[in-house]
């Protein structure tokens, strides 16, 4: 029995060192993951005309930083470079057709280098005037897009279970978090914000583990554990905001006339199916406001509302 359960202890301890391992000598350097929100962005139809567009700030407003139990960290919860993450989300919208966007976040660089040319012309080749078909004039934005993360949440939802029988058991433990984004596109030559759009992505965390701890004689103990984690990449979860973000600024914008489709009947399905997706949200707000409360009833001041009644019609 003694050596059974020997056995059974080092195929458990074995079998947990294969998933670690493999963890540890994982694979090099990819490219970035097309997640399913950015597939969909570049099937969207063709626009009426390509919008061109600047991104100079898109920014982590929440000032949270990463929780550690040991020591103080400086990290913060989300990523620092969600400005990159949208440039990329509005080049994917319908395969680069939708924005050409301008480079705004390193202005600062581009018009130094452009005065480099500038002098090195009139310097080397007697120029007063640089020829524009050597450096052409910037292109102007006619849609500023602005906005950034504005929550994140954790713990919003927790829970596990376990089991365990004569020293034998596991268990598993489950983690939310929230992050929020906004996205506005502003008119360059009004300063109307045309659409405004909010998205929420949970961050989801999953623990499994499991072990033994018996007696498996008078003064002989046997101790095995094994375990795995699953964290969902916080920055991957950005992007998933970020982009549905831009999916839905661009059907709020053509909502609302700001900008079209090329084929309006293309983007029919699209409508509906955005559509039923704001109604469904709306839905579940409505739901969750016709809720009785968990305590009695409706309240007037500390006192319940049937009580309180009860004592008018004694009155009475």
């Amino acid at each position: 029995m003694i050596k059974k359960t020997l056995v059974v202890a080092m195929a458990l301890s074995l079998s947990a060192c294969g998933p670690i391992s493999r963890m540890a000598f994982s694979p090099g350097p990819q490219l970035a993951t097309i997640t399913e929100q950015a597939s969909k962005l570049k099937m969207l139809p063709p626009p009426k005309q390509p919008i061109y567009a600047a991104v100079y700030s898109y920014q982590d407003l929440t000032g949270q930083y990463k929780p550690s139990d040991k020591v103080q960290t400086l990290s913060r919860s989300v990523t620092q470079g969600a400005d990159t993450l949208l440039v990329r989300a509005l080049q994917d919208a319908g395969d680069r057709s939708w924005f050409r966007v301008v480079e705004r976040g390193n202005l600062d660089a581009l018009l130094k280098e452009r005065q480099i040319v500038t002098q090195i012309r009139k310097i080397y080749l007697g120029e007063d005037k640089v020829d524009p078909k050597v450096l052409p004039p910037l292109l102007y934005a006619g849609v500023i897009f602005e906005g950034g993360i504005v929550g994140y949440d954790s713990n919003t939802r927790t829970g596990g279970i376990g089991a365990r029988y004569l020293g034998i058991g596991g268990n598993a433990d489950y983690r939310q978090d929230d992050v929020t984004v906004s996205l506005r596109a502003v008119s360059t030559r009004t300063g109307e914000v045309m659409a405004n759009v909010m998205v929420q992505k949970s961050i989801v965390s999953v623990g499994i583990k499991g072990g033994a701890f018996r007696y498996i004689a008078l003064d002989e103990i046997l101790e095995a554990e094994a375990g795995i984690t699953k964290n969902e990449p916080v920055t991957l979860a950005v992007q998933k905001a970020i982009e549905k973000a831009v999916y839905s600024i661009v059907m709020e914008g053509a909502r609302v006339g700001a900008w079209g489709f090329e084929n309006p009947a293309q983007a029919n399905a699209l409508y509906k199916e955005y559509t039923s997706e704001k109604a469904q949200v709306t839905q579940r707000v409505k739901s969750k406001r016709a809720r009785p409360p968990s305590n009695t009833g409706a309240y007037r001041g500390n006192v319940p509302l049937a009580r309180a009644n009860l004592w008018a019609n004694k009155k009475s």
